[in-house]
């Protein structure tokens, strides 16, 4: 892909969307040609769904429950379509007041059919698992059904009448109160002192730019900026460690009322995880943290200073990233450049996407921040982009690019009841790509790239791994102390963070009292146990970037029938067929070999 006579536009969150060229933007009109053909959509769907809702009460024979799932999936299908051609567009102009009601059309019916499909799942439940395998059996038509059906059967003793899990869906609404209450004073009624810089000008933290301070080479900016944030949460300690405690009791409420014994089962059983992977993985981390304490102390010596803080652990070693800079499709050519490795067929799907009308590239008044892909069956996906030259963004396109071509090979090859990928795979493919590219580029870079993208990497496994496993490992702790029938204190708290870090982070890292507060602005952990999955998805990608670059006999092939099974079975039996089993401590031992090995080549370019 060639810049000449090529033209780039001008873009920002100032330039009207009507002023950015076609050519840079995704075509919504690959959905439907035009708003008619949506609105004509809408009228369809509204027309089929009393179908649906009239065949409550009858699955009770083979021919009648594939007819129910077949029609459930037809809608499900219109309806993704009906929502991504609404919300595609007002992500892209969210000044477009039209395209908001549009938006609300689409979630309207959305409901809908949530209400009308109610009825399936509770009815089969009901059915009996022998009835259900006989109904199998019977009806050959059936078979795209078999993982789902089973995996719903797998569930049935967690299940409850359909009376009561009406009435636990109803109370969800008064449970949320300790989460939105988090929320709401994070976001709306915490105010945050004015701090000033390392020259004495006014300067400002919040939680929107407070990675960005802590990353300013001002290391008294950053210094303000923790002791103004985390002393601000300091003060909320009290209420903060009970809506912790709340939101974990909510948690725990449900788990039991549900047949499990604690948090951590109910939250791992959706994906048929089990509990010693968790541990496992918690304990492989620990095993390595001797390279994380390297690194620690490497940043230490490099940025020169007596006592390194936490505030200094987001610095970069490297002031090399302006000079990654390229235009967007310069990027594209890098990328696909990059991900030669996976094969011909990949690549050519991935040019398709890159120049086919996938992605919306630029910034513009209006749109959507940060980037995003979105998988449409039966069309194809859509990548939403903010492109700005430097690298992070070409790590961006790469990133996203990921996701959209797991969405593709997975629509390709799977039948839309077994298509949709889970969480716990969803980082796998991005990732992957985000390494190859990191391989590549490295093989292209002068010594002072080098030393900028080998912190990156180590970087990205520091917050991915290293730092999302000790969140897991807290979240562990906090739960237990629910199930044992405890509340959480905020001293206690408090104390179990200090410690951790101290931990993790070894004896370089001078843990300052106000990081003890630091615990209680982690939004991910009024969601129990999800952050577990950054780390297992990262290993898991490093695994497989390693083995195909490796040149290990069928990776490729086993790769991409990783991406082509969708969710056609359990996601750690997906990966296992592919070759990574997060059962065993492997895929996380190569990963935090890998970073080991990358900070030895950092340590010899900086001569350290």
């Amino acid at each position: 892909m060639s810049d000449k006579n090529i033209n780039i536009p001008a873009h920002g969150s100032n330039v009207n969307r009507a002023d950015i060229p076609a050519e840079w933007k995704w075509r919504v009109q690959d959905i439907y040609a035009d708003e008619a053909h949506w609105q004509q959509a809408c009228a369809d769907f509204k027309a089929k769904l009393p179908q649906l809702a009239a065949l409550q009460g009858t699955l009770n024979n083979a021919q009648v429950l594939y007819s129910a799932l077949k029609l459930q999936d037809e809608l499900s299908q219109m309806l993704d379509k009906i929502y991504a051609y609404a919300r595609l567009q007002q992500d892209a102009d969210n000044t477009d007041q039209h395209l908001q009601a549009l938006s609300g059309e689409a979630e309207g019916l959305a409901a809908s059919f949530s209400s009308a499909n109610s009825f399936i799942e509770p009815e089969m439940l009901a059915l009996g698992e022998k009835k259900v395998q006989e109904m199998l059996d019977s009806e050959p038509l059936l078979a795209e059904y078999k993982f789902y059906i089973s995996n719903l059967m797998r569930l049935a003793n967690h299940v409850l009448s359909a009376d009561k899990e009406a009435l636990f869906a109803q109370s969800r609404l008064a449970t949320s109160s300790a989460a939105n209450a988090f929320r709401a004073l994070v976001s709306a009624d915490m105010q945050f002192p004015p701090i000033t810089d390392g020259a004495g000008k006014p300067a400002v933290v919040s939680e929107g730019n407070y990675m960005l301070n802590m990353s300013s080479s001002d290391r008294q900016l950053r210094k303000n900026s923790f002791q103004a944030l985390m002393g601000t949460y300091h003060k909320f300690r009290n209420t903060l460690a009970t809506t912790l405690t709340g939101s974990a009791r909510t948690a725990f409420f449900y788990a039991s009322v549900h047949n499990y014994k604690d948090t951590l089962e109910s939250a791992l059983a959706e994906d048929n995880i089990p509990s010693s992977l968790y541990d496992g993985l918690i304990q492989t981390v620990h095993d390595n943290l001797a390279p994380l304490h390297e690194y620690i102390q490497l940043k230490k010596d490099v940025l020169g200073y007596d006592e390194l803080h936490p505030y200094d652990l987001y610095v970069p070693l490297s002031s090399a990233a302006d000079s990654f800079s390229c235009t967007f499709p310069e990027a594209c050519a890098k990328v696909e450049d990059a991900l030669a490795p996976l094969g011909e067929d990949y690549v050519a799907t991935l040019h398709t996407g890159l120049t086919g009308g996938w992605i919306d590239a630029y910034e513009n008044k209006g749109k959507r921040s940060g980037a995003y892909s979105w998988g449409v069956y039966g069309v194809h996906p859509f990548v939403l982009l903010n492109y700005q030259q430097r690298y992070s963004s070409v790590s961006t396109i790469a990133h996203e690019m990921g996701h959209a071509l797991h969405s593709y090979y997975s629509s390709h090859n799977q039948t839309y009841v077994n298509s949709e990928y889970t969480i716990f795979c969803a980082e796998v493919a991005s990732t992957t790509n985000e390494n190859l590219l990191l391989e590549y580029t490295l093989k292209h870079a002068t010594d002072e790239q080098k030393i900028y993208l080998l912190n990156q990497f180590l970087e990205a496994v520091r917050t991915t791994v290293y730092r999302q496993v000790q969140f897991a490992e807290f979240e562990k702790f906090i739960h237990s102390e629910i199930t044992a029938g405890r509340s959480l204190q905020a001293e206690k708290l408090e104390d179990y963070w200090l410690d951790s870090n101290r931990r993790y982070y070894g004896p370089a890292l001078t843990v300052d009292k106000e990081l003890a507060s630091e615990w209680s602005r982690i939004p991910h952990f009024y969601t129990p146990f999800y952050v577990y999955k950054y780390a297992t998805g990262y290993s898991a990608a490093t695994a497989f970037a390693s083995a195909i670059l490796s040149g290990q006999p069928g990776a490729v092939e086993k790769y991409l029938g990783f991406l082509k099974a969708g969710g056609s079975d359990y996601s750690l039996n997906i990966l296992q067929n592919a070759g990574v089993d997060l059962n065993t401590p492997q895929p996380v031992t190569i990963t935090l070999q890998k970073f080991a090995g990358k900070l030895q080549e950092l340590k010899a370019l900086l001569g350290k």
